[in-house]
Formats: structure tokens, C-alpha cells, sequence
């Protein structure tokens, strides 16, 4: 399925009315799997999925209070026989989504990030995460969305992660646990 995210940050109604049913679509792609046998990896074809790059067990954390940054958490892992460099993130119906590393009680913008060939990159509470501000109301706690990487090259690969509260899981009791929340005010980069 290609993707559909170039432009639609101008604020018209057929902007709104495609992302409306871009959401709608993708909806019905990020049910929970119904057998074991069934997988939760994104391996996209196509031309806007990176070769050799899969990525999994994706979900967005809502912020507790409205207003706040809510956080993103998924694998990345690098099959392919060249290493990559994951440069960007995009999460439908969040306004700005950054990667973030927690060291020692702070937290650090990170602008990309290099993933070898064999390895994988977890993105998961108290290391590296992405920071999602101005999360839309419309996304609610058992929902999906659509997370979309960007790699140095140009490539992407996009996949539905499940929209959970925080405290739905228990990776995500401790998704802020650790940060400079003071830090966060402001933030505008």
C-alpha cells in the first residue's frame, strides 16, 4: 500500500477529509493478529518499503494529560546486507514526532540513528524512544495509527501501531519514568 504523507500538513478540507480516510483504511489493517501462527512485523513491498528492514510491536502511549507528548515505542531490526541509517519519524495524526535517547534521568533529541546489518534497534521506555507532541484527540486507546520511518536515503517503511493508555501494558507503566520532564517545556526544535 503506498504512502500517502507528502503535503498533507496543509490545512485544507481535502487534506483533512484524506487523512480522515487514510485513518479509516488503516484502522482495519492493525487488528491484533487472530492466531499465534500470524505475525505483527511490518515487511512492506513496494516502493516505499526499505528492503531487508522490518519492524515490529509498535504502539503509541497517549500522554496521561491532554496537551502533553505522548511516546512511541517499536523494533527495527536490519536484515539487509548494508547498514542503515533510520533518519526520521512520522506518526499520522501527531503533529511533530522526534526520536529521544533517556541516559541517566535525561533525555536527548537524537537526529538519526546508524542500524547494521544484523542488528536491531529497540525503541521501548527508558532508552531510545520517539516523542510524539500534539497527539490528535481523535486517536483513542485501542485504536491505531500509522507509524512511518524515513531512512538517510529516502526509503521508508510504514506500519499500524496499536494506541494504548499508559499503563495498558506493562512496558508502558514506566514510559516516563526516568525523565527530565522540565526539559520537555518548550521543547521546539
Amino acid at each position: 500500500m503506498p504512502v500517502i504523507k507528502r503535503n498533507l500538513t496543509a490545512r485544507s478540507p481535502l487534506a483533512l477529509i484524506c487523512s480522515i480516510a487514510l485513518v479509516s483504511v488503516l484502522g482495519a489493517c492493525g487488528k491484533t493478529p487472530d492466531s499465534p501462527t500470524q505475525s505483527n512485523e511490518a515487511t512492506l513491498s513496494g516502493p516505499d518499503a526499505k528492503p531487508g528492514i522490518v519492524a515490529s510491536d509498535g504502539k503509541l502511549v497517549l500522554p496521561i494529560v491532554a496537551g502533553r507528548p505522548g511516546a512511541v515505542y517499536f523494533t527495527v531490526r536490519n536484515d539487509g546486507a548494508e547498514p542503515v541509517t533510520l533518519a526520521g519519524v512520522h506518526v499520522a495524526e501527531v503533529r511533530r514526532a522526534e526520536m529521544h535517547q533517556t541516559n541517566g534521568g535525561s533525555m536527548a533529541r537524537v537526529d538519526s540513528l546508524p542500524v547494521d546489518p544484523g542488528a536491531s534497534m529497540v525503541f521501548a521506555p527508558g532508552g531510545l524512544h520517539v516523542m510524539a507532541f500534539d497527539v490528535s484527540p481523535n486517536l483513542k486507546a485501542g485504536g491505531t495509527t500509522e507509524l512511518t520511518l524515513t531512512f538517510s536515503d529516502g526509503d521508508k517503511l510504514s506500519m499500524p501501531i496499536k494506541v494504548e493508555k499508559m499503563g495498558a501494558s506493562d512496558d508502558a507503566t514506566g514510559a516516563m519514568e526516568g525523565m527530565d520532564h522540565g526539559s520537555m517545556e518548550g521543547m521546539h526544535h
